[in-house]
């Protein structure tokens, strides 16, 4: 994959990132938001970089592409099948938010990734007090369908479940 954005580079994940996924995922908000993306060593995080690639020729698991401004990785996007449905994915280190970055990115991912898998239709779930990840759905096109208590990450919240029909998006 390689798409261009007027500021980024949306690409294939590669081993030689694994460094900076792993800088990434020690970010504070992705402890608080995605604790279950953050790796313990570089090692873990060049594992988990190659089990993911393993998905990009069958197109049957998480897809996870990284998010580059210039050469650096700064954040990524993904599609996850869960069950008969897929839902999208994507996160921008600390250093790099408040620019636009997400919604840029994820503006652009969401045409191919649908187009790509012959999907319908996207869902996008987070919890309630992540404003930033609310904002960046909204603006993509998403819709709210959902406020209230439901699992996220093994822990009981109040969470927003959004959906992106390819006949009602924005994009």
């Amino acid at each position: 994959m390689n798409i261009k954005t007027e500021r980024l580079r949306i690409v294939d994940l590669d081993i030689s990132m694994a460094n900076d996924i792993y800088l990434l995922s020690k970010d504070d908000d992705m402890k608080k938001y995605l604790s279950d993306e953050v790796f313990d060593s570089e090692d873990e995080a060049r594992e988990a970089i190659m089990s993911l690639i393993a998905y990009y020729e069958n197109n049957d698991g998480p897809l996870v592409y990284p998010i580059l401004l210039q050469d650096i990785v700064i954040g990524y996007v993904e599609a996850v099948p869960l069950h008969d449905q897929w839902e999208v994915g994507y996160h921008i280190g600390n250093k790099y938010t408040n620019n636009g970055y997400a919604s840029e990115a994820l503006s652009h991912f969401i045409p191919f990734i649908m187009k790509h898998m012959n999907i319908k239709e996207l869902t996008g779930v987070c919890i309630k007090e992540n404003v930033a990840s609310i904002r960046v759905l909204e603006k993509c096109g998403f819709v709210k369908y959902y406020e209230g208590n439901a699992k996220y990450l093994h822990k009981e919240t109040i969470v927003c479940k959004y959906i992106y029909k390819k006949e009602l998006g924005k994009i």
